[in-house]
C-alpha cells in the first residue's frame, strides 16, 4: 500500500542526523515508496472550513551530508493526505495548540493524524502520567507555594518541575532543609500563578531515566536509559545525560500494560514512557525520541514498526470515515 504522508516538524535543515527520530520515521516511509510532504507548523491554515497547508514535496536520504531535498511549496488540502505525522517538538505553546485545532479538522476531513490532535491537547506529558497512580511515585500538582512546601516537608527529598517543560529545563532537586526552596517555588510558580509538579525523588535515577517507546499499545522490547552526568540528577540527553540502550524489564512491561488501553483509546499511536526505577514519571505524546539510539544497538527498526501500525490504523480510519 502506497500512502501520501505529510509531516509537521521543526526545520529539517537543523535536525541532528544521527539522533533525530522523525528522520528515522521518514526513512522508513521512504522504504515503502510513500509520497512525502513537508510542513512546518506555521504552514498550516484554514480556508473557510477546509484544513490546508503550504507543503513541499520531500525526499530523504540516509546520508549525513545531505539527508533531505525539498520541492516547491504549494497549498494542499490536508484531508486529502492519507496520514500526517505531527512531530513538532515541545514546548506546548499557543502556536502548538492552534496547530492541533487545524489538524483536528484535517482528521475529521479524512486524514489520519498521528498522534490524535485532540489527545495532544488533552494529555499533558506530565499530568497524563498522574492518571496511573499505581505506576507513579508520590506526587502533587499545585501552584500553591505552601502546599508544595508541605509536600516537601513530608517527603524531604523532592523533584520540582514545570508541567510544560522539556529537555530537563526548569527541574530542581530539593533535599531536606534546602535553603533555596522558597526562591525555587516562587520562581517555578511565578509567585503562585503557575502549576508545578512535585515528585518524591527516586534514587534509581543514577541507573538512568528510561525512555520506553510504545507503538499502538505495544512496547518496543528495548529502551534507552539516559544516565545523568556526574553531579546531575537529570538524565535528559539535552542536559548532558549519557544514553545506554538496554532491554526493558518485567516491571516496565507491567507499566506499559497499565497505560496501553488508554493510549489506544485516545489515538496515541506512538508515545514514549519515561520510567525511573519502578516508577512512571512522564508520558511523552508530542514527538517521542530515542528511536535511532535504540535501533543502532538492537536493530529494532522502530520506524518500520510504526509504519506497519499506521497502515492498519489508516485502514480503520478510512473505513470509519467512508
Amino acid at each position: 500500500m502506497s500512502l501520501r504522508l505529510g509531516v509537521v516538524m521543526d526545520p529539517i535543515a537543523h535536525i541532528n542526523y544521527y539522533k533525530d527520530t522523525t528522520l528515522a520515521l521518514l526513512l522508513a516511509a521512504k522504504e515503502l515508496a510513500w509520497e512525502l510532504l513537508y510542513f512546518e507548523q506555521n504552514d498550516l491554515f484554514l480556508n473557510n472550513e477546509v484544513a490546508k497547508g503550504y507543503g513541499r514535496p520531500l525526499k530523504v536520504f540516509a546520508n549525513n551530508d545531505q539527508w533531505y531535498n525539498l520541492g516547491a511549496p504549494k497549498a494542499y488540502a490536508l484531508g486529502d493526505l492519507d496520514v500526517i505525522l505531527m512531530r513538532k517538538d515541545p514546548p506546548f505553546n499557543i502556536q502548538f495548540l492552534q496547530a492541533t485545532y487545524i489538524l483536528e479538522v484535517a482528521h475529521q476531513q479524512g486524514c489520519l493524524v498521528i498522534n490524535n490532535p485532540r489527545s495532544l491537547r488533552d494529555c499533558n506529558e506530565k499530568l497524563f502520567a498522574a492518571q496511573f497512580p499505581q505506576c507513579c511515585p508520590p506526587l502533587t500538582v499545585s501552584s500553591n507555594i505552601q502546599h508544595l512546601r508541605d509536600f516537601h516537608q513530608l517527603h524531604q527529598d523532592v523533584i520540582f518541575k514545570p508541567i510544560d517543560g522539556m529537555g530537563g529545563s526548569g527541574i530542581f532537586h530539593c533535599k531536606e532543609n534546602d535553603p533555596n526552596l522558597g526562591v525555587i517555588l516562587e520562581t517555578l510558580t511565578e509567585q503562585g500563578q503557575q502549576l508545578v509538579m512535585a515528585q518524591k525523588f527516586i534514587p534509581d535515577i543514577k541507573e538512568g531515566d528510561k525512555r520506553i517507546l510504545v507503538i499502538h499499545g505495544e512496547a518496543v522490547p528495548y529502551c534507552l536509559a539516559r544516565v545523568p552526568a556526574k553531579g546531575e540528577t537529570r538524565g535528559n540527553l539535552a542536559a548532558g545525560g549519557r544514553g545506554l540502550p538496554q532491554p526493558i524489564t518485567d516491571r516496565d512491561r507491567w507499566i506499559v500494560k497499565q497505560v496501553a488501553p488508554s493510549l489506544i483509546e485516545k489515538g496515541l499511536l506512538f508515545v514514549g514512557l519515561d520510567v525511573i526505577g519502578r516508577y512512571l514519571t512522564e508520558i511523552n505524546v508530542t514527538s517521542p525520541t530515542c528511536a535511532q539510539e535504540i535501533d543502532r544497538a538492537y536493530d529494532t527498526n522502530i520506524g518500520q514498526r510504526l509504519m506497519n501500525a499506521i497502515i492498519q490504523q489508516h485502514k480503520a480510519h478510512h473505513t470509519n470515515n467512508s
